[in-house]
């Protein structure tokens, strides 16, 4: 039997969103500073997130998507999702942002380790990826510490505005399996 708790580690916890993190949802979803680094391209209203909080089960099997909130206690400091995941091909998209006055702390790291954790030993997904601009040397130091390594380098990837950015594809495959 398996009794190794999932999720948590040092204080922190990775668990499903609450009607009381709309506030926060709100925030890092309205961050426009942000909006680069994913694929949202204008803000999301309460009420969106709000029913996001409300229907969204956040089983990765039936919603192809699991969003989770970083915590410290009651604070939330940042969020991590999975997203396109293909069941078939058992593989899912990474994306995490940090709250900024807790960046540099670890957490970052943190989060992606126990994510890591979770999806290949709990969920047996074979692999995890993102997609992570070239210029943001922060987060590809933290993908690469993670144990994700670069797959691809994908030119004119991702548009801002009338500009054209390069992303590189960064791929951790479950090493547990082999």
């Amino acid at each position: 039997m398996n009794n190794k708790e999932y999720l948590k580690s040092d204080g922190y916890v990775l668990r499903a969103p609450e009607p009381e993190d709309l506030v926060c949802m709100y925030l890092f979803e309205n961050t426009s500073s942000l909006w680069d680094v994913g694929n949202a391209t204008g803000p999301y209203s309460r009420f969106y997130l709000k029913q996001y909080i409300e229907q969204n089960r956040n089983d990765i099997y039936s919603d192809r998507q699991l969003r989770l909130m970083i915590a410290n206690g009651e604070e939330v400091v940042g969020i991590i999702d999975l997203c396109n995941f293909d069941p078939f091909h058992s593989r899912a998209e990474v994306g995490i942002v940090i709250a900024e006055r807790h960046r540099g702390k670890g957490i970052g790291k943190l989060a992606l380790q126990l994510l890591g954790e979770y999806c290949f030993d709990y969920l047996g997904i074979h692999q995890l990826y993102a997609y992570i601009d070239v210029t943001n040397k922060v987060s590809l130091h933290l993908f690469t510490e993670c144990g994700y390594k670069e797959c691809a380098h994908l030119k004119d990837w991702m548009r801002t505005g009338t500009q054209y950015r390069d992303i590189k594809m960064m791929q951790r495959i479950n090493s547990i399996e082999k």
